[in-house]
């Protein structure tokens, strides 16, 4: 069973030479420890993700990143340019293909062979193992802004290689939240263990001097998620990176759609990180916020998406989220262009510097969410230590065996998938089946009334169509998806 320890340099570098074997990248030089601390050293610090993140949440600003990555160098380069220039962008993404997701670096070289004979990306993303630590370094020396891989990857070991021997100073994903909403049959053991590897690295460069930001990703399935799962896989992330030496580490949020919820779930999600952080001893970590713009379906019309946008970016600010990742008002059209791309992140980045100077007053609604979240979390969390005997990874793998952490809507046959959330008559999150997470009778309750309460205004049952309901509510232009025959009332009431 695995165990949260911190590697030994020997263990580390002996799974190392199997890592590095995978795939011959052309990268032996780049690779060598010595030579990336050497690179990593001499990025200038407009270009170091955490010297910026961090000088961010001094200023209180929220830092604007979109999602973006097409197969070829020059036109990689080109799509980064634009965004920082024409976007204004304040961080740069490389997202990564499915193939290099999915470690079938041959089909991605084939990609690419294609794209080049095409002169057009046949590939959702940036190759960057296949490519290599140079080409990444080129990618970086090209562009203003410091550079962050995004993907999706359960084995990220050798891609992490790669993007920090090229001077990429942030790295998404982690163990739980790069295989539960992402992987079907893919042991949380082992990826548990492949992101240990990957945190390690970070560590060992930590021990340098080099300082790289380890972002956990947020969302999860970005489908009517309560805050408490969202904040809790968050933490156990940050925990388990911290412990193999992780120094900045970004914990993440996904919009639900109620300004007080999400306000609330941004302020405890920082604050919960690092009360557990210092808890657990880990006194010198640096932690900031992302808030992702919204995760679910977007209307085809581009102003009402711009209108989804504008929201987000509101609550961003008003939350103090030292981060947003953005969308674009082609979002359910697919991949944007990178105009639209540039298009969402002004409008994300307009609002942002409106509300520079506002936090969301407080209101005895924003404490009763705050409140609620902490009790959750801290229920979820001692329950994942309970039945890990005291340890955080052994006791990861164990809860969701047990149901005792359990993600909406998830693919993976590890997760219980007996949670099942809806919102309220206001449109905040709250959960309909409970399955077996840890929670006492009180909390249980509250979230019961709630959703009879909707009920009781729609005229309605509380039963798994609301949920359905839900889903489909915001494509629609509403929170809330109240009944169809509720709809009929409003709109044609009886004379």
């Amino acid at each position: 069973m695995i165990k949260n320890k911190k590697l030994s340099e020997e263990k580390f570098h002996k799974t190392r030479e199997k890592v590095l074997a995978q795939w011959e990248t052309g990268s032996a030089k780049a690779l060598k420890i010595e030579n990336a601390i050497e690179r990593l050293k001499s990025i200038p610090e407009e270009k170091d993700f955490a010297s910026v993140l961090k000088r961010a949440k001094e200023e209180g600003v929220t830092l604007t990143q979109p999602r973006a990555g097409v197969a070829l160098i020059d036109q990689h380069i080109e799509l980064l340019r634009f965004l920082a220039d024409h976007g204004e962008a304040d961080l740069l993404p490389s997202t990564i293909d499915s193939y290099t997701r999915q470690n079938r670096y041959s089909l991605a070289a084939d990609a690419i062979k294609q794209s080049k004979k095409q002169k057009r990306s046949l590939l959702n993303g940036f190759p960057a193992v296949n490519h290599g630590a140079e080409a990444c370094y080129e990618v970086l020396q090209a562009v203003s802004r410091p550079v962050q891989a995004r993907h999706g990857t359960p084995d990220a070991r050798l891609l992490s290689e790669i993007i920090h021997a090229g001077g990429w100073t942030s790295n998404e994903g982690g163990g739980i939240s790069y295989n539960i909403p992402y992987a079907k049959s893919i042991s949380l053991e082992d990826t548990l263990r492949y992101w240990q590897y990957i945190d390690r690295l970070v560590g060992l460069y930590a021990e340098a001097g080099v300082i790289i930001n380890r972002e956990p990703f947020g969302p999860l399935t970005g489908t009517l998620v309560p805050p408490s799962i969202t904040h809790t896989v968050a933490i156990i992330e940050a925990l388990l990176a911290a412990e193999q030496g992780v120094k900045s580490i970004t914990v993440g949020y996904g919009q639900c759609g109620n300004i007080v919820q999400d306000v609330a779930a941004l302020e405890t999600l920082e604050s919960l990180t690092t009360y557990y952080l210092k808890l657990f001893g880990y006194e010198d970590v640096h932690v900031t916020t992302v808030f992702h713009q919204w995760m679910g379906g977007f209307p085809k019309d581009e102003s009402k998406a711009m209108g989804i946008i504008s929201l987000a970016s509101a609550v961003a600010s008003l939350g103090g989220a030292t981060k947003m990742i953005t969308k674009s008002p082609h979002e359910s059209e697919g991949i944007p262009t990178k105009e639209a791309n540039a298009e969402g992140l002004r409008a994300s980045k307009m609002v942002t510097g409106l509300l520079r100077e506002q936090r969301q007053p407080p209101s005895n609604a924003l404490e009763a969410e705050k409140n609620l979240i902490k009790q959750e979390v801290n229920a979820l969390l001692y329950a994942t230590l309970n039945i890990g005997k005291g340890d955080l990874a052994e006791g990861t793998v164990k809860a969701f065996k047990a149901g005792v952490l359990d993600v909406p809507f998830a693919p993976s046959q590890i997760n219980a998938g007996k949670v099942l959330p809806a919102r309220d008559a206001k449109g905040n999150i709250r959960i309909l089946e409970f399955g077996n997470l840890p929670f006492n009778d009180e909390i249980k309750t509250y979230h019961r009334d709630a959703l009879e309460n909707r009920a009781d205004q729609e005229s309605r049952q509380v039963d798994f169509q609301m949920t359905i309901d839900d889903i489909y509510a915001v494509s629609r232009g509403r929170l809330v998806g109240a009944s169809i025959a509720t709809q009929n009332k409003k709109e044609h009431p009886t004379p």
